[in-house]
């Protein structure tokens, strides 16, 4: 069932839609469940674990947070609950989302339905498996470097990041506090843009929302609009056979559907790669500095001092992703590093928006590859380089805040989504989604 069919139900059908949902999502083996917990009768929403629901347990599938009960509800969930949204159900994720596979999870790794070997993604693999696998109607993601759109290429759904700022972050467990936003994963772009603007808007209690007024995507949705599309040919070579052909099969839709393409080039990823893993794990360093054993969630037994209380419990309450980044993190932040790592990060990030912006001076909208290749398979990306390399298209568009939409444009031999993003304005996100539904309309996706 659609979301927007799902509005239309009844209490006593959503309360029944309810019951189908939970009772599929606990005889699944796909781990994208982590909790069952329901709010009031509504259209069933699919909650990641880093956005706070009150009375809820709220872990962000780490051991430090184990025990922790969330005292308040985030915008986004207060949003959903105003307009006959519930959510209902927690959804696996990377530890803190840090991770590209869904694999760093205290609570295991979540499976992709469409090969149960291989990783959904991450770091919102629990909510796009769930969506893809028809255990729940939406979900809310969080997307960071990628979290969102990538977990949604690899399990061949819908997943929006919005412009940074139109989505309120409070209530967002913070992973960094520049880069992070809160959207939609669904089964199509109707649905995507119908849940958007239910969690769209100004939040005075976020210091980084925007004070803009929103305006409907989905009352506007009109496919029949025409966009001259960039096409970055330089970030298509280096993506395997699958993607290229994905390439080409979108391309000559979006020719057919009468939107003009024009080809660029872009800055080499390595760039983007290394400035995000400067910028985000400064970042995350200091977020995630709170979690001390004193004030909140795990604490170590056998602290002799507070000094030993605190290295104890963040040696034993994080996993080794969390560690690594946390490490790295202060690293680029210490004296002597600063000025020749972060500083010189945030300038190359300047860098990457002129980039952007010359490229929109001449195009509305760009199409790119989401991920270098289909969902590897569950072990894979052992090695914390090659995981960082794989997030080679989607970082940069979080550095820049920009708005970007991933769908699924085909299957390869092996029956595996190949999924490519439209990247749009920031704060112009309709062409994004009226683009994205004339492509959906022409590629003809079938899950």
């Amino acid at each position: 069932m659609k979301l927007r069919e799902a509005c239309k139900l009844s209490k006593e059908e959503l309360k029944s839609l309810q019951e189908e949902l939970l009772q599929k999502a606990k005889e699944s083996d796909l781990n994208a469940y982590i909790g069952f917990e329901r709010s009031e009768i509504g259209v069933p929403i699919l909650i990641k674990d880093n956005i706070q629901v009150k009375n809820w347990p709220i872990t962000c599938a780490s051991k430090i947070l184990q025990g922790y009960i969330a005292p308040y509800n985030a915008t986004v969930i207060e949003k959903l609950k105003v307009k006959g949204f519930a959510p209902m159900g927690r959804a696996n994720m990377d530890e803190f989302a840090m991770g590209s596979t869904t694999e760093s999870s205290f609570y295991g790794p979540t499976k992709n339905p469409h090969d149960t070997t291989r990783v959904p993604g991450g770091s919102s693999g629990g909510s796009a498996a769930a969506v893809a696998a028809g255990l729940a109607i939406a979900a809310l993601g969080s997307d960071t470097g990628g979290s969102i759109r990538q977990p949604a290429s690899y399990c061949g759904v819908v997943g929006f990041k919005p412009t940074y700022g139109k989505v309120s972050r409070y209530g967002l467990s913070a992973y960094a506090s520049s880069l992070d936003q809160i959207g939609p994963i669904t089964q199509d772009v109707k649905d995507a843009a119908l849940l958007y603007d239910m969690i769209a808007g100004y939040d005075e209690k976020d210091s980084t929302s925007a004070n803009i007024a929103h305006t409907s995507i989905y009352k506007n949705l009109d496919s029949s609009q025409k966009y001259t599309i960039a096409v970055i040919d330089n970030y298509v070579e280096a993506a395997s056979e699958d993607v290229k052909e994905a390439m080409q099969k979108a391309i000559k839709a979006l020719k057919e559907a009468g939107h003009t393409i024009i080809h660029k080039n872009l800055l080499n990823t390595k760039y983007d790669i290394a400035t995000y893993y400067i910028i985000a794990t400064a970042e995350a360093a200091t977020n995630l500095g709170r979690y001390d054993g004193v004030r909140y969630g795990y604490r170590a037994e056998g602290a002799k001092n507070s000094m030993e209380l605190f290295f104890k419990t963040r040696s034993e309450g994080f996993g080794d992703e969390v560690k690594r980044r946390i490490l790295l993190g202060n690293f680029v932040l210490s004296s002597g590093y600063y000025d020749a790592y972060y500083i010189k990060a945030q300038k190359v990030r300047h860098l990457i928006k002129e980039e952007y912006n010359k490229i929109f001076a001449k195009a509305d909208l760009i199409l790119s590859p989401i991920a270098p290749s289909v969902a590897p398979k569950l072990g894979q990306l052992q090695d914390p380089l090659t995981m960082y390399k794989s997030d080679m298209y989607t970082l940069a568009i979080n550095l820049v805040g920009l708005p970007a939409i991933s769908l699924p444009i085909m299957k390869n031999k092996e029956n595996l989504p190949v999924g490519l993003q439209l990247i749009g304005k920031a704060f112009n996100e309709q062409p994004i989604f009226n683009a994205a539904l004339s492509l959906e309309e022409r590629v003809n996706y079938k899950g």
